[in-house]
């Protein structure tokens, strides 16, 4: 079972997504709450695999809890989905620095909402559609290149035709399609790309892959 702590300050987002995700066999919400600090208590004490946060919330914002379950310096970071009806940039940019695993709109509907926990539990990270390619371009800051740290050694070409199509959004499933690849061989390629360049998900080879040139290549 894929356990899930929801936390949205609206009672009907919550009591919503609750019904929507207990309905799947695969899936069980083991708690929901209605501001950020009682997120972070519950995240930290009842480890679920995946964490729905709403960015504005009383008491700790989402992009802060999303920070202290999954940021760079967590030890043992939880896989965080971030859903809210603001589509901006900058919410965008910061949620994923902070190590969200996927960014959705409330109004993406319940298919993407399912497939987003699977998704995250299962490694992947998944963003809304219609703000994938926007997202992953404003990583490279428009079209000039920001400098980034070189691969502690050269990707191989496969690597490359994987990291490019992580870039433009696909899921490793989708990446196996495009590639003629299996998915244990997606998943072996994106493990020896996060090794190399340092990366901690999927989510960061792309924005490395936009900061350092690579989708232009």
């Amino acid at each position: 079972m894929i356990r899930v702590l929801i936390a949205d300050d609206q009672e009907m987002v919550r009591t919503g997504f609750r019904m929507i995700l207990d309905a799947q066999d695969d899936i069980e919400v083991v708690a929901d709450v209605a501001d950020g600090i009682s997120a972070v208590g519950k995240a930290r004490e009842l480890r679920p695999n995946v964490c729905l946060l709403d960015i504005r919330m009383p008491g700790l914002d989402g992009l802060e809890v999303t920070r202290q379950l999954a940021g760079p310096d967590v030890t043992e970071p939880l896989k965080v989905v971030v859903v809210t009806t603001f589509d901006l940039d900058e919410y965008v940019h910061t949620a994923l620095r902070n190590g969200a695993s996927g960014f959705l709109l409330k109004d993406a509907g319940p298919a993407l909402l399912i497939e987003a926990v699977r998704a995250a539990d299962r490694g992947d990270a998944l963003v809304s559609p219609q703000i994938t390619v926007r997202l992953l371009k404003h990583f490279s800051g428009g079209t000039v290149k920001r400098e980034v740290s070189p691969p502690v050694e050269p990707l191989t070409a496969r690597e490359l035709d994987v990291v490019k199509a992580a870039a433009k959004g696909l899921t490793n499933t989708e990446i196996g399609t495009e590639l003629y690849l299996s998915l244990s061989t997606v998943k072996t390629h994106l493990a020896s790309v996060q090794g190399k360049i340092g990366a901690r998900n999927r989510v960061e080879i792309a924005a490395w892959a936009w900061r350092s040139g690579v989708v232009d290549q």
